[in-house]
């Protein structure tokens, strides 16, 4: 059994002085250098430099830093001072002087960066397919995708490479990864975590997303990353809104797609009869206003967005580009004004449709994803396989929702089934706190690790 990187383990560790942060960070080294090639990196951080981060954490005492000595990865769409991002495209690369806020919280909190991890190129894709650094490999079999476009940064969490890490989500990046690799993901409320210094994918709808083993790592990690920022123009002050009951909603069964996949169906309402003996009521409502508003990103003038963020670099360097990153992009150049606002409208009257809803149910509850699918398949059919996996996760972004993915079990083959809590903006900590519960309820097993649960997680 390797030694827990959970937070908690960790801390208590430093306290009795079992551990220290030099101790833990050439433990990570050893790990990375161990670990199978499932293409998890695009940079990992010197020896030296990690060692040094290290040491000057040392020099502090334990109770000043909330995250003292936690190891952690970074999406590479999100900056680290002094080492490139590239969002998955080396001509598109470049050394920021300064780390995104949210990435200098955590560093003046005593967190230590490992590396920068790869994601489908310019984050624009749910499979972890689309990098020229490699596909991602899926933690508990190869032939799998591990989910995207945060790929890397699911992969090092549940692999055992670090206690959490940080993704972005548009559309789901931050919570198709964790289902697939059988971690928690967390998609905060827009502007709740600053955006700035992140490339940007979709400006109005990018969040930085939280990957980790337990519910209650989450929560500790995004106490330190949230804050307003007052040059993100983005940015929000957003208090907690609680969820005071326990009354599920969930799509009419005529409204679920599992598109063949009858193991994930079955572990769906397996979780569903959990819930209930848990106390919690189920709702059926009508899931299309959801699904409604999921197209209007990419079968809508949303995309337009992707293009106003990178459509210069594109045609100034298009074969540095994934053909199927430049072809869902390119789409961007044709919608026009009069379709984004049409949308607009469209999505406000979609949102303000749904807001009675909220009367009824506490939360709402799906499938993170409908099924999973073979590396081979998706190279096969990129652009519809990956609009499959967006069926329960597009529209979250769009109408201003705070979601949970968590794991929900494992189908026959072994590889994992997770599941979504939906709630109004700013729910995040009541969601956070809901999704333990379940999870504790119904897997026992940490990512794709032998670490153990503790009961004060």
């Amino acid at each position: 059994m390797r030694e827990s990187l959970l937070i908690a383990d960790l801390l208590q560790g430093y306290r009795s002085g079992h551990l220290t942060p030099t101790r833990v960070i050439e433990s990570a080294i050893e790990r990375a250098d161990r670990a199978p090639e499932r293409h998890v990196w695009i940079t990992r951080l010197s020896r030296e430099r990690l060692l040094e981060h290290a040491r000057s954490i040392e020099q502090r005492a334990f109770g000043e830093l909330p995250l003292y000595g936690i190891p952690f990865v970074i999406k590479d769409n999100i900056d680290l001072a002094g080492v490139p991002t590239t969002a998955g495209c080396a001509q598109y690369s470049y050394v920021p002087a300064q780390s995104a806020p949210v990435v200098q919280r955590l560093l003046d909190a005593g967190a230590i960066p490992l590396s920068k991890t790869n994601l489908d190129q310019f984050a624009t894709g749910l499979v972890g397919t689309r990098s020229p650094y490699g596909a991602c490999h899926n933690s508990f079999n190869a032939g799998y995708i591990s989910g995207g476009s945060s790929s890397g940064s699911a992969v090092a969490v549940a692999t055992g490479l670090a206690s959490f890490a940080l993704g972005t989500d548009t559309a789901g990046s931050g919570r198709v990864p964790a289902a697939f690799n059988n971690i928690v993901g967390l998609k905060p409320s827009g502007g709740r975590i600053s955006t700035r210094g992140v490339v940007p994918a979709c400006r109005s709808l990018d969040c930085v997303s939280i990957f980790s083993m337990t519910c209650a790592d989450v929560a500790q990690v995004l106490a330190v990353a949230e804050g307003f920022d007052s040059q993100d123009p983005y940015s929000r002050t957003l208090g907690d809104v609680p969820v005071h009951g326990q009354r599920f909603g969930v799509p009419r069964r005529d409204q679920l797609q599992f598109f063949g996949d009858h193991e994930y169906a079955r572990l769906f309402d397996r979780c569903l009869a959990r819930i209930e003996t848990l106390g919690g009521s189920l709702i059926e409502v009508d899931f299309d206003p959801f699904l409604e508003a999921g197209r209007l990103l990419y079968g809508g003038p949303w995309v337009a967005e992707r293009y106003a963020a990178l459509g210069n670099f594109i045609e100034r360097h298009a074969n540095a580009v994934h053909p199927v990153t430049r072809q869902v992009i390119d789409a961007g150049k044709f919608p026009s004004a009069v379709e984004m606002f049409r949308a607009q409208y469209r999505l406000m009257s979609l949102k303000r449709a749904i807001e009675p809803l909220w009367d009824r149910v506490d939360l709402m509850l799906t499938p993170t994803a409908g099924t999973i699918y073979e590396r081979a398949r998706v190279d096969a059919q990129p652009i519809q396989l990956n609009a499959t996996l967006g069926y329960y996760a597009n529209f979250a972004n769009l109408l201003d929702l705070a979601g949970v993915a968590l794991p929900a079990g494992f189908r026959t083959d072994g590889l994992p089934f997770g599941v979504t809590l939906l709630g109004r903006s700013a729910t995040e900590r009541a969601l956070l706190a809901i999704a333990d519960r379940l999870h504790r309820a119904q897997v026992t097993r940490l990512g794709a690790v032998d670490w153990a649960m503790s009961p004060q997680d």
